[in-house]
């Protein structure tokens, strides 16, 4: 049995009883960079994780404007009285000046936030790649400890968000909209090749015929870019409205086939295995990233290089090459 210093007894206990103010106390000690910290995040995350997996895990991306905090309320707070208990870990951009969460999706979801069964978690980028903070993954095993069994992943739905938060999660949702010029045009492909479900937001009062335009042509589109996987999913879309919450009855009925399909053939068991090992090995990359840059040798002679790259007297490869080389030799021959 893992012993576990005092202060994460009590996180612990506290989690697995639902109380909210210590589940923030230890997504707060997740989300630090301090080497004491992560080591307690670490001890912290075993002891939970034997509580954790039984969450459908959603990823809700779409552009600035689409709609997402309105529609995650209105969707969470409908899955409340359904008997869920709701987490939403919204993924903000950061203060360019403090580095910290802006919070203004806790702000904009006042109601779903109010709610008891309801947690909402906002989370820096802090230059995370895609717009997902770096502990993100770690955010979700916590809430699940806590005994939420549904986790909302809300990305700023810009770069190469939509590809790291379905490393994360089971069920990709995208938000689209109507009268955003080209629609078709402006959609890239990979993230068509990603969503499991697309839902075109906004459509109510005098937007709701071109919602349903958009979804005829969106569906078109699925059946040449995608064949079903293998396990055997199509893609499906759905006109919705997070102000007046028409179509999320249905949307939700999608999420919920999507996983069964999941659990019935398997992926969903292969998937989140495929993403462990993905979370691995993206870890081992940030490490020798840090540890390349703390090098003794490295460190010496980093500066003289990039200004060397910058001044034009040598390229990044032959740099890169100098650098790889310094790790490679003997502490003896450096």
């Amino acid at each position: 049995m893992q012993i576990l210093t005092p202060d994460n007894e009590t996180l612990l206990r506290g989690i697995r009883a639902g109380d909210r103010a210590l589940l923030g106390r230890a997504l707060t000690l997740v989300e630090s960079n301090l080497g004491e910290d992560r080591r307690r995040a670490q001890e912290l995350l075993n002891a939970l994780l034997p509580g954790t997996g039984g969450a459908r895990r959603i990823g809700i991306s779409g552009v600035p404007g689409v709609g997402k905090s309105t529609f995650i309320e209105t969707l969470g707070c409908r899955l409340l009285g359904l008997g869920h208990r709701v987490a939403v870990l919204a993924v903000d951009p950061s203060s360019t000046v403090s580095r910290g969460s802006i919070l203004g999706d806790k702000t904009r979801m006042e109601r779903l936030a109010a709610a008891d069964a309801a947690f909402i978690r906002p989370s820096p980028t802090a230059g995370s790649l895609g717009g997902v903070a770096r502990k993100t993954r770690e955010s979700i095993l916590v809430c699940e400890a806590a005994g939420y069994d549904v986790v909302i992943v809300e990305t700023v739905g810009v770069g190469q968000s939509e590809v790291a938060v379905a490393d994360m999660v089971d069920c990709l949702l995208l938000l689209m909209l109507t009268g955003a010029g080209d629609e078709l045009q402006g959609i890239k492909r990979g993230i068509l090749e990603l969503a499991d479900v697309i839902a075109v937001n906004k459509a109510d009062e005098a937007n709701l015929a071109a919602a349903e335009h958009l979804c005829a042509e969106l569906g078109r589109a699925l059946e040449l870019l995608r064949s079903a996987g293998d396990d055997g999913w199509r893609p499906r879309v759905v006109a919705t409205s997070g102000r007046t919450g028409a179509g999320l009855d249905e949307l939700w009925a999608i999420v919920e086939a999507h996983r069964a399909q999941l659990a019935a053939s398997g992926e969903l068991g292969r998937r989140r295995r495929r993403q462990l090992l993905g979370w691995m090995w993206s870890l081992v990359d940030e490490g020798l990233r840090a540890a390349v840059r703390e090098h003794p040798g490295v460190a010496a002679s980093l500066a003289e290089l990039e200004d060397a790259v910058l001044a034009g007297r040598t390229t990044p490869t032959t740099a890169a090459e100098r650098i790889l080389e310094t790790l490679r030799l003997p502490a003896e021959r450096r």
